[in-house]
């Protein structure tokens, strides 16, 4: 079985700063995997435990955070087989319909049984890489995977969670599954996968990519903070109440 599972790089959130204009520094932010893909990398491992022969490949495209060594041995060291990359100046802040498309390429030169990948990344959090992969692959997709329930080499069962309701669904492969957050927790790397992952591949992939540039990124800025108003409800009665609830109507 080929699993391909997708890890976006990004910049640690505590590490970005907030201009005056409301502007994001990254100058001083370091990069790393988005948490949300380590639980997709996470779920192709635990797959590949019930299914030895299981081959997991990582897809990572975007900009010069692909070059930080450290981002490529943490990858590998969690269980991945090998990483291909997809590197360009051109897709350092690449949106969710270029990816997609990117992807799809990478995927027909890999070859794939199986993708795996979050429901969002940690920076934009779209929400649509997978789900438009799949249909551009014209392969079956299904989101907010909250558990998988078994697999083989035909088919996959999960549990999806919605809203008022969980579903079980059993999906033909090949198909693209996007996985929630909390469907489990990601390993930490022991230090014999960390030494291991300095002999694992990286592969740098050249694809005939063409941008259709369907949405270009203007910006991206902060939310502009509100003053605390520093009402303090002093009691518990009706009336203290009564004015709390009109003060966080005004405040809304």
């Amino acid at each position: 079985m080929n699993i391909l599972v997708g890890c976006k790089v990004v910049f640690e959130e505590q590490d970005i700063a907030v201009n005056s204009d409301n502007s994001l520094d990254f100058s001083r932010a370091n990069p790393k995997i988005s948490q949300f893909d380590l639980n997709a990398l996470q779920v192709a491992v635990d797959i590949k435990s019930t299914i030895p022969e299981a081959n997991i490949k990582v897809v990572s495209i975007g900009g010069k955070n692909l070059e930080n060594s450290k981002v490529r041995k943490d990858i590998l060291s969690r269980g991945a087989d090998e990483l291909n990359i997809v590197m360009s100046d051109k897709f350092e802040n690449i949106l969710a319909s270029d990816t997609a498309e990117i992807f799809k390429l990478a995927a027909q030169n890999l070859g794939f049984d199986l993708i795996i990948c979050a429901d969002g990344s940690a920076d934009l959090f779209a929400g649509q890489v997978g789900i438009r992969t799949a249909s551009l692959l014209n392969v079956p997709a299904i989101n907010a995977v909250s558990k998988i329930i078994s697999v083989d080499s035909s088919k996959i069962v999960v549990l999806r969670e919605l809203e008022n309701e969980t579903q079980e669904l059993e999906i033909a492969l090949p198909a693209v599954i996007c996985v929630s957050a909390d469907i489990n927790e990601p390993a930490i790397p022991g230090m014999k996968a960390i030494l291991a992952a300095a002999k694992k591949p990286v592969n740098s992939l050249n694809l005939e990519v063409n941008l259709n540039n369907l949405v270009n990124l203007v910006e991206v800025k902060a939310p502009k903070r509100k003053d605390r108003l520093k009402i303090i409800a002093q009691s518990d009665s009706d009336e203290a109440l009564a004015e709390f609830i009109s003060n966080f109507k005004k405040a809304l």
